[in-house]
């Protein structure tokens, strides 16, 4: 379908299914996958039980872990449709699962007001805070989040205070103290999962700081988990990329061309080695990204500004598209996305406010500083 696409550009017609019930496409299974069956014991669950707030929560949180993993939006659409289902009152637990889908399509207004109902049927309720902690952090409100990583502290919460607080003290300019509390964090974690995204952050701000080999080897215990999970996939993908090493990011992401933002580092590591499956994959996200506008979806803008700048070299639309994204989104690869697209584009005044959050944040990226000294 894919080389269909990329020799026709010209659109088919859409084709409406006879009934409710008809299967359109089953999704491949992996080897050893056994979400599938799993997958089956909770849907039975949750029917069997729909007035069961934990029966369906169940399942609505097993969908996004598994959009997390695999980067396919479909299972969002899932834990949607599930919630939007349930008739009865929601619990603590699915008001935090409802806050978690509006901030995934960006919705942050809405998602803190559900974690703000959750918290109010349940003070206790750690995800709650853990999630507003996250959203602050993604809005650049630095002391907002801080309130939410010390409630989490006194919840007792260790792991999740960890995680909040070494992102806050790193985001807001000390990157060494940020890097020592989530190693520190990382030495008393034993979750799979947790541990995968500590080591990833780790990599992040090891890169950022400067240390290559050290985020290099971080990375290298990330992947050694074994464990699907896109933004792992990307962060080490822009590693990669950074250090000139295309050719191993294409080897890394030809499998994954159905999540978005890992097939805009594929299509733009296949530019940069001439390959010829370049141009089918610049047509399959041309595709994607007309297809997410017409619905509204704005929650790939930052990778498609890196898309229309690396791939397409249209560094006006780029620039854009970043200045779009960071009216939603304001962590530090937003920022340098903006800095980069008006270097691209000669326009300073467009990057003014990533300039005015390095400046005040003192967020100590290398990398950054030298993209603001350019377009000083």
């Amino acid at each position: 379908m894919a080389g269909l696409l990329a020799a026709a550009p010209s659109y088919a017609s859409p084709y409406l299914p006879s009934s409710d019930s008809q299967v359109l496409e089953k999704l491949p299974g992996r080897a050893g996958d056994t979400s599938t069956k799993e997958l089956a014991e909770l849907r039975a669950s949750a029917q069997q039980a729909p007035s069961d707030a934990s029966a369906q929560a169940a399942l609505a949180q097993r969908y996004i872990d598994l959009a997390g993993a695999r980067g396919d939006p479909r299972y969002i659409g899932y834990a949607d449709a599930l919630l939007q289902r349930f008739s009865k009152p929601y619990s603590a637990e699915l008001f935090t699962i409802r806050g978690v889908l509006r901030q995934y399509r960006h919705d942050f207004q809405g998602g803190l007001q559900d974690f703000a109902q959750a918290l109010k049927l349940d003070p206790e309720y750690a995800e709650a805070h853990a999630w507003r902690g996250a959203i602050y952090l993604v809005q650049a409100d630095y002391p907002a989040a801080n309130k939410e990583c010390l409630a989490l502290k006194s919840l007792g919460r260790e792991a999740l205070h960890g995680a909040c607080l070494g992102l806050a003290q790193a985001y807001a300019g000390n990157l060494q103290s940020g890097y020592q509390t989530l190693l520190n964090t990382l030495s008393t974690t034993r979750s799979a999962a947790s541990r995968l995204w500590l080591l990833t952050r780790l990599g992040e701000l090891a890169a950022w700081q400067g240390r290559p080999d050290v985020a290099r080897q971080h990375y290298a215990r990330a992947m050694a988990l074994g464990q699907d999970d896109v933004y792992l996939l990307a962060a080490w993908s822009d590693f990669l990329l950074d250090n000139g090493q295309a050719r191993d990011v294409v080897k890394l992401l030809s499998a994954w061309e159905s999540a978005d933002s890992l097939l805009v580092r594929l299509a733009i590591a296949e530019g940069l080695i001439d390959s010829p499956a370049a141009q089918k994959h610049r047509d399959m996200l041309r595709d994607r990204f007309a297809a997410a506008r017409a619905r509204g979806d704005t929650t790939h803008l930052a990778e498609e500004a890196r898309f229309e700048l690396q791939a397409r070299k249209d560094p006006a639309t780029a620039l854009r598209l970043a200045q779009e994204n960071y009216a939603y989104q304001r962590e530090p690869r937003d920022a340098r996305v903006l800095l980069e697209t008006a270097i691209a584009a000669k326009q300073k005044q467009a990057a003014k406010p990533a300039l005015d959050w390095l400046q005040s944040s003192k967020f100590e990226d290398r990398r950054m500083r030298q993209l603001a000294k350019e377009l000083q």
